[in-house]
């Protein structure tokens, strides 16, 4: 299905402003349908012979639907959206007509013209029609908190054929709100509630009110209610912002460990103030799991960077029995555990930083990189150069691809790049036990670089490390490693990442190898988790 947008640049003229205009309406209108007890739907012209084009749709949560299809994409003209060419042409709301039918449904047809207003603050042109749409088939005499539903609604239909509604959105602030039913409190422009819903009077009485609100001053309320003085006194004048026409942004109010959000929004039909709309939700459940997470967030943090500080004691342990170690051969064997532990640490230090288990994996691979280039046995000064992003990985894939690459990157520079007067076994050859051979010649033009390439495609991650060195021996074989460091490799890549490497020689010589690795995990009951 397309989107607003989509269908408006598709078949209408409307400029960018006036598309932004109408998905501010789309994304705050719930709450006059709610109000209204009638589905809304929004029309944009077509043509100049009165044809429009349905490019949104919502239904109420507090009355059933007219429509049992959707609308969005219907283009209609002639008779059926006469009450829509009289909004538009004339600019106001149209609610002459008798009832009309959709299959056996009987609904009562409104059309409410849709105006931006002009920098300067003028109603300017309309742009659009809402249509709203009432199901008359559960018709039945309003109650009182009907009536003041459909009073409030009348008032918001005025407001968005004045171009004041909706108020712009503050920054940072999402589309989560209260809801018409999760509690309304309607204020007069004096500030005194008039009216508050059930739902509204059990959310003050968390708070710890226990008597009616009809006649308070919710301004001085809040502030008498807030456990914080500074909380009571942003909330106070949230109302009475609110109450001079202007649209304050949401606020919390905490008392006796309940805590209430409420949105004010002007009532201003026709340009003059009226009052204020007040909805407010009770979210003390839902801040006491935001607390709860908090805390575990902590606690994991807090834990990754102990685990970090202990991996580090351990490397520093292995350097120190390294500097005593009189053989050669052992000496480099605990200098590559130091390395490997390090690049564990890495990825736990990043987490320790981290609100979840999953860490910028480009910073990582930078900092092994750079490392790599520093701690390597050899006389060539060798480049590293990053391609494209890993993104955001898991910790459990970034933990054992972080040893994956620190091998390869190590193997690469060390083994890649040898003196010129150096005949030693090839690196990949040391790796698989082979009689050794004259390293080939590099080209001395070219400057020694390792490339590291990464790009997502269909729930994989392809990695390849690439040197311009001097490449693999003819009869080399992968599988008959064995060296601790391919082992290493081949283990984490086929074992704990689950995919699959492949060492060649580079197109333009070298070697490069490539790695697949699956970003989508398995649990314990065999689905596949992203």
């Amino acid at each position: 299905m397309s989107t607003l947008r989509d269908l408006a640049e598709e078949h209408t003229h409307l400029r960018p402003a006036d598309i932004d205009h109408l998905h501010r309406i789309a994304g705050d209108w719930q709450l006059l349908s709610d109000l209204s007890f009638a589905d809304l739907l929004l029309w944009v012209p077509v043509d100049a012979d009165g044809t429009f084009l349905c490019v949104a749709q919502v239904r109420p949560t507090t009355a059933p639907t007219a429509y049992q299809d959707d609308q969005v994409g219907r283009i209609v003209g002639g008779p059926e959206v006469a009450h829509l060419g009289v909004a538009y042409s004339q600019g106001r709301i149209w609610r002459e007509g008798d009832p009309v039918w959709y299959g056996d449904v009987p609904a009562r047809h409104e059309a409410i013209p849709v105006r931006l207003r002009t920098a300067e603050g003028e109603a300017g042109e309309v742009i659009a029609v809402v249509g709203r749409d009432t199901n008359l088939s559960t018709a039945r005499t309003p109650s009182q908190l009907e009536l003041n539903y459909l009073t409030t609604a009348d008032d918001l239909a005025q407001m968005i054929a004045d171009g004041t509604f909706p108020p712009p959105r503050h920054p940072g602030e999402t589309t989560s709100a209260p809801r018409v039913g999760d509690g309304l409190v309607r204020l007069d422009a004096g500030g005194k509630v008039t009216y508050a819903s059930p739902n509204a009077q059990s959310a003050y009485r968390r708070l710890g009110y226990a008597s009616h609100l009809v006649g308070e001053d919710l301004a001085a309320l809040h502030r008498r209610l807030a456990g914080d003085p500074l909380d009571g006194t942003e909330a106070s004048n949230g109302i009475l912002a609110a109450l001079r026409g202007e649209a304050p942004p949401r606020r919390e109010i905490d008392a006796r460990g309940a805590t209430m959000l409420t949105r004010a929004l002007p009532l201003m039909p026709a340009g003059v103030p009226i009052g204020a709309l007040v909805l407010v939700r009770d979210i003390t459940e839902v801040r006491r799991r935001d607390r709860a997470l908090i805390t575990k967030d902590a606690t994991i943090r807090e834990i990754h960077h102990r685990v970090k500080n202990n991996l580090q004691t351990v490397a520093a342990l292995l350097r120190l029995q390294a500097r005593r170690v009189a053989m050669p051969e052992a000496r480099v064997a605990l200098e590559e555990s130091v390395r490997r532990v390090a690049s564990i640490a890495l990825v736990h230090e990043t987490l320790s930083m981290s609100s979840d288990e999953a860490v910028e994996f480009d910073g990582i691979v930078d900092r092994v990189a750079s490392a790599a280039t520093e701690v390597a046995a050899t006389e060539v000064s060798v480049g590293m150069r990053r391609r494209g992003s890993f993104g955001v990985l898991p910790a459990e894939i970034a933990t054992s691809l972080v040893m994956v690459l620190n091998e390869l990157l190590l193997n690469a520079v060390e083994h890649g790049f040898p003196p010129a007067d150096e005949t030693e076994e090839t690196p990949v050859a040391a790796a698989s036990g082979m009689v050794p051979v004259a390293a080939p010649e590099v080209d001395p033009s070219l400057r020694p670089e390792v490339v590291v390439s990464a790009h997502r495609f269909r729930k994989m991650l392809h990695v390849s490390v690439t040197d311009n060195g001097r490449g693999l021996p003819p009869d080399f074989d992968a599988e008959r490693g064995s060296r601790l460091g391919l082992q290493i490799v081949r283990a984490l890549i086929t074992g704990e990442l689950r995919g699959t490497i492949e060492l060649r020689a580079g197109a333009n010589g070298g070697t490069e190898a490539m790695l697949v690795v699956p970003l989508a995990r398995t649990t314990h009951d065999g689905r596949s988790q992203a």
